[in-house]
């Protein structure tokens, strides 16, 4: 009995551990899926509280010798910040917002040491990113250097001296055509716009004795010759308002000179022309650059001074965005378009906003470095810079005629043709 109760408890052992083998193995339960662990999102740094204002300063001739510059520089400061403010300021990174402008700036008399005298006070009480020039070779020369010793960027307009570029400064920018420019186009637009044989040949040059009155006039003797020209006078005089010119102009006559090419300063470039007409000596051609800029040329000389040519580094006339809009502003406030010096004024400004908005910085290295590779589009059309800072910019020549200032070259961007060649005084 024993037996088979033994036997069979083995039996059912072995049927269980078979039908125990012969089930289905069980599904493992899934682990739960935790999720990497992740940083929680950096939070960004806030923002420093931004400036009331981004502060430009500047030294201007309002009176004195460049008076009659100055006066044309100063509304394109004005505008352009009033333009750009209008439409919220300069947004600057660093600070995460639009930041208007603010101009200040000081009548220097035409005096070189009161222009120092200026920018330092900006530079000390203003606490200024940027400085806007003058007007005049000699104020730049000055004021240039000051904006080297203090590592302010510059921009400056109304002076064609290449010599103040040669002197290493890096905070030094100028979209204003330079002496070698000039003199290469006076040359070179004359030989496009006249056919040979018809050509003004002998050339007088009557300029100062300064250095940009030296510079230019080496320069042109040289551009002379190499465009077939010949310069029958050289003559010179101290910068002034009341030079006598009357010796050089009979010598001129008495050389058979053809074509003029001088640059006075406002009214002595008028009692030039005057004692020209009373001495019976019209050349065919006059390059005059400065004293014809402004409108106090046209209320003063009448016919005596039709005809001449400027190289004022821009016009009312082209074509580039945003000419008609300040052309708009300057005749509401001054009954008439924009005058020749407004314009490069004004892209000073847009130049220098630019380069504040691409620093995302106040910081005046920045700033300047910034400057140093602009390539942006402003009313005096596109504007790099080399690495001298002068600006690759448009040299229009403008001319005199029926009252207005006429913008004759180059075709493309001409608001009347070119006038040659001038006729007699007495006949006009």
């Amino acid at each position: 009995m024993k037996t088979k109760l033994a036997s069979l408890t083995v039996i059912v052992l072995m049927t269980s551990l078979l039908i125990a083998n012969c089930a289905p193995a069980p599904t493992p339960t899934p682990e739960p899926v935790v999720p990497a662990a992740t940083e929680a999102p950096a939070t960004e740094a806030p923002k420093p509280p931004a400036p009331e204002f981004i502060e430009l300063g500047a030294s201007i001739p309002l009176t004195g010798n460049f008076g009659s510059l100055g006066n044309m520089v100063l509304p394109g400061y004005e505008f352009a910040v009033e333009d750009i403010n209008a439409a919220g300021g300069v947004m600057v990174e660093e600070y995460g917002v639009k930041i208007p402008l603010r101009l200040t700036y000081y009548d220097d008399e035409s005096d070189p040491t009161k222009a120092v005298s200026k920018l330092e006070t900006l530079f000390s009480e203003q606490n200024v990113t940027a400085y806007l020039g003058g007007a005049g070779s000699s104020m730049h020369a000055a004021a240039a250097a000051i904006a080297e010793k203090n590592k302010v960027p510059y921009c400056g307009i109304a002076f064609a001296l290449n010599q103040i570029h040669q002197q290493g400064y890096k905070y030094l920018f100028s979209p204003f055509p330079k002496s070698p420019q000039q003199a290469k186009d006076t040359f070179e637009y004359l030989n496009a716009a006249i056919p040979e044989g018809e050509r003004p040949l002998k050339v007088a040059i009557f300029s100062y004795s300064d250095d940009w009155g030296k510079e230019i006039g080496d320069l042109w003797e040289s551009n002379a010759a190499a465009n077939g020209y010949e310069v029958v006078l050289r003559a010179e005089n101290p910068v002034g308002p009341n030079n006598d010119w009357s010796d050089s102009i009979l010598k001129a006559k008495a050389a058979g000179a053809e074509a003029l090419l001088s640059l006075p300063i406002f009214p002595d470039g008028s009692g030039m022309f005057k004692a020209m007409a009373e001495l019976g000596w019209t050349p065919k051609y006059a390059l005059v650059i400065r004293a014809p800029e402004g409108v106090n040329w046209g209320e003063s000389m009448g016919t005596i001074g039709e005809y001449v040519t400027i190289f004022p580094g821009w016009h009312n006339g082209e074509k580039f965005d945003g000419v008609a809009e300040l052309n708009e502003e300057y005749q509401a406030k001054f009954g008439r378009p924009a005058d020749l010096l407004t314009g490069p004024a004004y892209a000073c400004v847009q130049l220098f906003a630019a380069a504040i908005e691409k620093a995302g910085t106040l910081d005046r290295d920045a700033v300047r470095d910034a400057m140093a590779s602009i390539d942006t589009n402003t009313v005096i059309g596109p504007v790099t810079f080399n690495e001298d800072g002068t600006g690759n910019v448009l040299n229009p020549l403008i001319q005199w005629q029926n009252g207005k200032l006429e913008l004759v070259w180059p075709p493309d961007q001409a608001t009347a043709d070119f006038v040659y060649p001038a006729p007699p005084f007495e006949d006009r």
